[in-house]
Formats: structure tokens, C-alpha cells, sequence
């Protein structure tokens, strides 16, 4: 059985390496990247808290024992169902089976001044963007003269009060209380702000009362001004423009506000659902088709439990990629019988800062906050890191700032005209 399987995130690499040296299999990986990335953390990597390596783990060394699994480090430009084809951008590759694993990218919601200067955050490169603009802020703060022009650049605004915003608004802030001050004596830090905005009443939506309202408590501990019930209307890079009328002036926005499916070219604009995901049976399959499926961000799969489709979270992937691997080896033996997908939820969690965290496990049905929960989010970020290298450098690179407060790791790489590093 050829399997091509798109995307090397969570879902995808599951996959491949449930499927690695199975017999009877021809599997072929393609990202675009060569590397697997590990979102969770790219937070602490937009803040210097962790080098963009230790997050990173190349896909080759993850299958150099492996017999069967080929890379190609491409994009996907083209699927074409009816020739069980698709065009990458080196060249086309037919298949048996094909599973697309492609996640999620940030979603403007069409505006197209928002997204051409607010700052996402779906991968490593745009986690560094983040880290130079942030530190590059600060070093124009150092000559200007202009008051406002100043202000604009001291404030920081993190618009999306789900985890990602959460975490880095806490980042942020224990930044200004630890570090910015030691490294710009020169500049005031009691004027900077770290506004978080949620369009919703409550952070962490999607979480309980309690670790909604923890979160709330612990991120206005830290000094972040929380504005929730606020809707951002427009950003053109010096003003943030909201939803009444009322204005906040900064250089550096983050967007976390909404995410959707990365869908290619070729698949039937009936089979795409609300968030830009593809519907899909419970095995995963896409609907209409016999040998296409689709895993993690980008399924669309409505079942008793959850009719609006399942959390577009790593563990979802994750279970996807064991299920399907396992219903593709019945397949291929030719067996009937296969086991359709259940989400099986086994708790959430978000970290806000140095020993404040919060996390919700359903069964025994508990709500934890602080210390301890910060511990458990930790413990289980470092289990789930790929290789034992990278777990050992986060491991101590947590340790060291939990007993220093401090890193080494803001530092602005520029290009050979002297302007920091993008990537378009």
C-alpha cells in the first residue's frame, strides 16, 4: 500500500512512524519544512525563553532506523482524486492512499491590512519574527523623541485570549518584570503595557469557570491589562482599532485570534465546513472519497459527543493518526472490521507563568491551579518533546531561568542590508 502522507506535524508524523517498517507499506512524508515543530513552546521561543532548536526536530533523524518512509521537503500544490494524484511543487506522485495532515494557519477573517501587519505565530520562523521585532522595539525606544512614538513602541498588544494568547501575554509580562528592565535601565518599563484582547467575556474560553477566572486573576497579577468583550476592527501598524470606537496605540500586534484548515487545491468546495476544515467520517476518510482521509486541525468529524467537530488540538491528532494507522493495517490484511474514531479527552491545560498554570482533567473530575499545575504542565510538555536531546536542553534551560529569571537568547540576526531576518 502506498501512503502519502502530508504534513509533518502532530497527526502526520504519528502516523508515519505507527506505520514505520510495517510490512506491506510504502510511506511518503512531504512538509515543507524538514523539521517537526513542537507548537506548544512557540511561545517561549517568541520570548527568548527557548532557542528554536530545542522545539525542532529534523524528520529524517526521527526515521533513520526506517525502512520504509521516504521525505520530500515540498508543498502541496494540487490533489487530483479521480487520478489518485497529487502536484507538489517538485513534481507529482501518485498514491494508494493519501492522508492529509496539513493543520491549521492563523485566520485574518479577510482582513487583509490586519494581516499584513500583525504578527502570527503558527511556526518557528514566525515565533523568531516575533522575538526580533519585540527586541528590536525596544532598541529604537532607546533614540526616539517623539512621546508617542515611544509609547507605541513600549506597548504590546496579544489579541486572542486562547492559550497561545494567555501564554505569551504571561511571557511577556514576567519579561518586563525580570528582564527588560536590567537589559534598557535607561527606558521606563512602568509605561510599558501588555494589553491581552478576547472578544468573548472570559479567557480561556474553552476551559472551565475556574481555570477561565484563574487565568483572568493570574495574568492581571502579573500586570496584564485584560480587555474582554473587546473586538479588534482594524490594526495598520501604529493603532489598533476596536470594535467601539476606542483606539491603542503599538508597533508589535500578535494574532491569535482564530486559526483555519490549510485545505489544497482539488478538494471539493462542498466538503469544507466551518473553519475552513474538510469533513470527514469517523474513520477519518473524507467524505465521497475511498482513499482520502484527513487528520488533527483539518478534519471536520461530527459525532454524538461532539457535534461541532472535535478541539483542534495536538492530542485529537494524535489519536487520529493511532486509529487510522491501525485501520490501514487491517485494510491492507484485508479486514472488514475497522474502528471507527471517539475523541477520548484527556484534560486541558495552559500555562500563564512561574508557578501559575491551570489545568481541567475530566475524569476524576478536577480543577487545578497554581504550583501544581504549573508542575503537571511542564512534565507533560517535556514528555511529549521529540528526542532526548531536545528534552534534556528544554529541561535545563526551564531549570536555569526558573533559578536566574533571565536568558541569553534575545539576540537580533540581520540580514547582509542590515534589517532583521523575514520570511515572508
Amino acid at each position: 500500500m502506498k501512503v502519502i502522507i502530508v504534513g509533518g506535524g502532530f497527526g502526520g508524523l504519528k502516523l508515519a512512524r505507527k506505520l514505520s517498517n510495517k510490512k506491506g507499506f510504502d510511506v511518503l512524508l512531504i512538509d515543507k519544512f524538514n523539521f517537526h515543530q513542537f507548537q506548544p513552546l512557540f511561545y517561549q521561543v517568541a520570548t527568548a525563553g527557548l532557542d528554536a532548536s530545542n522545539i525542532s526536530f529534523p524528520l529524517r533523524k526521527a526515521f533513520q532506523k526506517s525502512k520504509n518512509i521516504r521525505i520530500r521537503v515540498t508543498t502541496l500544490q494540487q490533489v487530483i482524486p479521480n487520478e489518485n494524484k497529487i502536484v507538489t511543487a517538485t513534481g507529482e506522485e501518485t498514491y494508494d492512499v493519501l492522508v492529509l495532515a496539513t493543520g491549521a494557519d492563523t485566520n485574518f477573517f479577510g482582513n487583509k491590512q490586519l494581516e499584513a501587519n500583525a504578527f502570527p505565530m503558527k511556526s518557528t520562523v514566525e515565533a523568531l519574527q516575533l522575538r526580533y521585532k519585540l527586541i528590536q522595539n525596544f532598541e529604537d525606544a532607546l533614540t526616539t523623541k517623539d512621546p508617542q512614538q515611544l509609547q507605541r513602541l513600549m506597548n504590546v498588544v496579544v489579541v486572542g485570549g486562547g492559550p497561545t494568547g494567555v501564554e505569551l501575554s504571561g511571557a511577556l509580562a514576567e519579561m518586563k518584570r525580570y528582564v527588560l528592565p536590567k537589559d534598557y535601565p535607561e527606558l521606563d518599563f512602568s509605561k510599558m503595557n501588555i494589553f491581552l484582547l478576547e472578544g468573548t467575556q472570559k479567557t480561556l474560553a474553552h476551559m472551565s469557570e475556574f481555570s477561565s477566572g484563574r487565568s483572568k486573576k493570574y495574568l492581571e497579577k502579573l500586570g496584564v491589562k485584560v480587555m474582554t468583550g473587546a473586538q479588534v476592527k482594524d490594526y495598520d501598524g501604529k493603532n489598533v482599532l476596536l470594535g467601539d470606537g476606542q483606539t491603542l496605540p503599538s508597533a508589535t500586534v500578535l494574532w491569535a485570534a482564530g486559526i483555519k484548515g490549510n485545505i489544497p487545491d482539488g478538494v471539493d468546495k462542498d466538503l469544507i465546513a466551518r473553519g475552513n476544515r474538510i469533513r470527514v467520517d469517523r474513520l477519518n476518510r473524507v467524505l465521497g472519497h475511498q482513499n482520502i482521509y484527513a487528520i488533527g486541525d483539518l478534519a471536520y468529524m461530527e459525532t454524538p459527543k461532539y457535534p461541532n467537530a472535535h478541539p483542534q488540538v495536538a492530542t485529537v491528532a494524535i489519536q487520529q493518526a493511532k486509529l487510522l494507522a491501525n485501520n490501514l493495517v487491517k485494510m491492507n490484511r484485508g479486514e472488514a472490521a475497522l474502528e471507527e474514531y471517539e475523541y477520548k479527552d484527556k484534560g486541558t491545560m495552559a500555562t500563564v507563568g512561574r508557578n501559575l498554570a491551570v489545568v481541567d482533567i475530566p475524569k476524576p473530575k478536577l480543577h487545578l491551579g497554581g504550583w501544581l499545575a504549573w508542575l503537571i504542565w511542564m512534565s507533560l510538555h517535556l514528555m511529549l518533546i521529540l528526542g532526548v536531546k531536545n528534552k534534556f536542553f528544554v529541561f535545563i534551560n526551564w531549570l536555569y531561568n526558573y533559578v536566574t529569571y533571565d536568558q541569553s537568547l534575545r539576540l537580533i540576526f540581520k540580514d547582509k542590508k542590515n534589517e532583521p531576518t523575514k520570511v515572508s
